[in-house]
């Protein structure tokens, strides 16, 4: 439920108002607006009188939300929400690039490619240190050692870091991380989801490999149920029957999730389409469908790489996408 109070309101007569709807055992959530404040009602509100909310002399409006997820809900928060990551930012037009390996190999490679990545406009390091893979003989990353080699990327570069967290167990090891990702694989892992919620650490969320866009934000909400607003979204791509890419890049989610949320949105079109030649193009169309961030995987040697060289891009490529990306946002503003 949301109750929209009038322009002028004191905050006297708001404190008022809230007391009486947490005594209801309300979870109420503020958005304050330049001309209006907005009251997200969480919680059993069947047991509030619309018709005596709306008699208030405070009240302006107050309607239901029919949408199961509710703090995620751009009604709920009409203003875009900014994630800030050190000095980067994330929505509410600011835009992040965020490159680096799929896997961390070895100290010179990801202090390579951060150095490369920095030097042509990254914002964030990505790297893999636990990996999910398909096959439990492939590659699973360098795990704790991985993580370390990321710390060093970070103290010689300054770039922020982020990488993927797997298990719950692990999570004390992402104390000096600055975004944990969690995969398309773990999207609908609640009990991870619910911990990352205890921390106030930003979130990258994956959309898992067949689910709705609603699915993505139920799973935000598991986040932000446990006081954690610093998600960002992430479409991926998703399975469908067409076999010539990886996954399918659903380009639509960008202004459908900013339409239903308030949460930045950022595209993987290195996952989405697995082809190196396609990360260019599809990473630019992101940018022109309004993402808030776009992340690429770059590796120094692809073609050698341990995990995912076929998608992986060079710092070479990097700097020439980087610089696309930044003549078509200019083009949109």
């Amino acid at each position: 439920m949301i109750a929209v109070l009038k322009s002028g309101t004191t905050q006297e007569q708001k404190d008022h108002l809230l007391n009486w709807l947490k005594h209801m055992n309300l979870e109420v959530h503020v958005s304050n607006g330049k001309e209006f404040t907005i009251l997200g009602l969480v919680g059993d509100t069947s047991k509030v009188d619309i018709d005596l909310l709306q008699s208030l002399e405070i009240v302006e409006s107050v309607k239901r939300v029919s949408e199961p997820f509710k703090q995620a809900n751009r009604k709920f928060h009409p203003n875009d929400t900014v994630v800030t990551c050190g000095n980067v930012k994330i929505g509410g037009g600011h835009f992040a690039m965020i490159a680096g390996p799929c896997s961390v190999e070895s100290k010179d490679q990801i202090i390579q490619v951060a150095e490369a990545v920095k030097a042509y406009g990254g914002d964030v390091l990505r790297g893999g240190a636990f990996k999910p893979r398909t096959s439990p003989y492939a590659f699973q990353g360098l795990k704790d050692e991985g993580i370390q080699l990321l710390r060093e990327a970070k103290k010689a570069t300054g770039l922020p870091i982020i990488t993927e967290i797997m298990n719950v167990r692990s999570l004390d090891l992402f104390e000096d991380v600055d975004i944990i990702q969690v995969g398309a694989r773990n999207m609908q892992n609640f009990d991870l989801l619910q911990e990352l919620g205890k921390t106030q650490k930003p979130i990258l969320l994956k959309r898992g490999l067949a689910n709705t866009l609603q699915e993505l934000l139920m799973s935000a909400e598991y986040i932000m149920s446990e006081g954690n607003e610093n998600i960002i979204l992430c479409e991926r791509g998703i399975r469908t029957y067409e076999t010539y890419t990886r996954n399918t890049l659903d380009l639509s989610a960008i202004p459908v999730l900013h339409e239903l949320s308030h949460l930045p949105v950022v595209v993987d079109p290195s996952h989405a389409t697995g082809r190196s030649s396609l990360v260019h193009s599809m990473a630019v169309a992101a940018a022109a469908a309004g993402a808030d961030g776009i992340m690429v995987e770059v590796h120094n040697d692809p073609a050698h790489a341990l995990c995912d060289g076929a998608q992986s891009i060079t710092p070479e490529q990097f700097n020439e996408l980087n610089k696309m990306v930044t003549k078509v946002r200019e083009v949109i503003r």
